[in-house]
């Protein structure tokens, strides 16, 4: 098997569960958008700790789902597998559980932050930046229709929130922890 098919070569790419579209068509524009805030969060998870590591990896996979449900076509919707290929109510949830925990540590910020206090922190607000880019791709293919139900813009808009509070907590030097369910 090889890694080259050649079938994208007419400008067009597959989706999952079946279907071509044209690669610049709003779904591979959402999803890879949402593949390069999976690559920001990597860069972040490298230069991280062990807790701050273990959280980021499951961010990364968390938006693995987020990408399996944007490449898909909506009329294909009800073969996704909750929490596996379609984003949950409860992945919202939890981000919330985790943005109200940092806030109730760190509060608001009552000034612009400027990125770059330290490497991890500088790398976290790029990862924050492309999810905002993806949240409004995400926007965008969503204003085409049949997206009615999908979680994934108010998941994307969560952790970009999330890691906004996340780069505060790291620039405190208080970073949330493994043993931690809420934050």
């Amino acid at each position: 098997m090889k890694v080259y098919t050649r079938k994208g070569d007419d400008g067009t790419t597959g989706l999952l569960f079946g279907g071509r579209v044209s690669k610049d068509h709003p779904a591979p524009e959402a999803y890879g958008a949402v593949d390069e805030a999976v690559a920001a969060l990597g860069v972040a998870r490298a230069l991280a700790e062990n807790d701050l590591s273990a959280r980021l990896l499951d961010l990364q996979r968390q938006l693995f789902v987020v990408g399996a449900e944007l490449a898909t076509d909506p009329t294909h919707r009800s073969k996704l597998t909750p929490g596996v290929s379609l984003v949950t109510d409860q992945m919202v949830e939890t981000l919330e559980g985790w943005i109200d925990d940092l806030t109730e540590r760190h509060g608001l910020a009552t000034e612009f932050l400027v990125p770059g206090q330290d490497p991890v922190s500088a790398q976290l607000d790029v990862a924050r930046a492309v999810v905002r880019r993806a949240e409004r791709r995400t926007v965008h293919l969503h204003s085409r229709g049949g997206w009615e139900a999908s979680a994934t813009g108010r998941y994307l808009n969560r952790l970009a929130d999330y890691l906004y509070m996340l780069v505060r907590a790291t620039e405190a030097g208080r970073v949330p922890t493994k043993e931690r369910t809420d934050g």
